[in-house]
């Protein structure tokens, strides 16, 4: 069953965020169900249809909703979702039917995270009408209410400047009768707004625990303007994950991130998860400290094997245990 944000977490939970890009489907699939064995909260994936960061298409990459639906299929325990779905790829309606479809694979454990998106290049490749970021923000906010609507109500009719729909249905409903709509984003003044309007949670990516807390306390600012509880929303984290079993293997991590992201390295590394195990604990319990409910790492291959272990089997116990302490 699906934690209700609006049940206070007292603990931080933990998540994989595993980009499925430079991996076979039987590795990708070995990958989230060590995931799910070792109990953790949360696994997503991203939509992106090129690899991330970007590589001009020359990186194997599976797409975002028929790749869902095997990790719903994979996996019983964790809560499954996408951070983000880009609300340009695909028509409100279509992402309410698939949400839906993808709840009912996974029996209740699906969230639907929704964004503007960012990935200039493969839209462009595609033939992806990818407008400057304030009418993807404006078409975001009209897909958001649709599908909040599709996924709530029997019938629902909306005419937008971006999107519409009429007299249309969504059936079945979601399992549990709610599904969590999540919105992704750091921008303060449309974005979070947006959060405090229309979400059950709030996505943040490759930030500082400092950047964390002070948009969280804009989140409690939009949320008291739109007559919102800010504790109904839960909040979480993405951090890149270039941590080394060892000191060794964290050096190797860390020349092994700036290779990959190159000129993008600066943009990230606020929200860079690096170092040992020990210092992983660490960071992540900054987070915490910063407010977020859920910390997830991104897994990008090629990955320290290692690492990963100590990921969930040393890093994310201590962590609870830690966690639990000071709650």
């Amino acid at each position: 069953m699906p934690v209700s944000p609006s049940v206070p977490i007292m603990s931080l939970a933990l998540g994989a965020h595993i980009g499925q890009q430079n991996l076979a489907m039987d590795e990708m699939r070995s990958l989230w169900t060590r995931c799910d064995d070792a109990g953790l909260d949360w696994i997503s994936v991203w939509d992106h249809i090129y690899e991330a960061p970007p590589a001009g298409g020359t990186i194997d990459h599976f797409e975002a909703v028929a790749t869902l639906a095997a990790l719903a299929c994979d996996t019983t325990n964790a809560r499954i979702g996408c951070l983000v779905f880009c609300t340009q790829y695909r028509l409100p309606g279509i992402i309410a039917k698939a949400a839906c479809t993808i709840d009912h694979l996974a029996d209740g454990r699906f969230e639907l995270g929704l964004g503007a998106g960012w990935h200039v290049p493969e839209a462009h490749a595609y033939g992806i009408d990818f407008p400057r970021v304030g009418k993807r923000l404006s078409a975001m906010e009209e897909a958001t209410q649709i599908i909040k609507s599709l996924l709530t109500n029997k019938r629902t009719t909306f005419e937008g400047e971006y999107f519409s729909v009429t007299d249309a249905s969504c059936l079945p409903g979601p399992v549990n009768g709610h599904l969590p709509i999540w919105i992704g984003g750091v921008g303060p003044k449309r974005t979070l707004r947006a959060v405090a309007k229309y979400a059950d949670g709030w996505n943040a990516a490759y930030i500082s625990p400092d950047e964390f807390s002070r948009l969280g306390g804009v989140l409690d600012d939009w949320c008291e303007v739109e007559n919102r509880d800010p504790n109904e929303i839960e909040r979480s984290i993405n951090l890149q994950f270039y941590v080394g079993a060892d000191q060794a293997s964290a050096d190797a991590q860390m020349a092994g991130f700036k290779k990959q992201w190159g000129d993008m390295a600066d943009r990230v590394s606020g929200g860079l998860l690096s170092g040992t195990p020990n210092e992983a604990i660490e960071r992540i319990l900054e987070y915490k400290e910063a407010g977020a409910d859920m910390v997830n790492v991104a897994f990008r291959a090629p990955m320290d094997q290692a690492a990963v272990e100590a990921y969930l089997t040393d890093i994310a116990p201590a962590v609870r245990g830690s966690s639990l302490k000071s709650s």
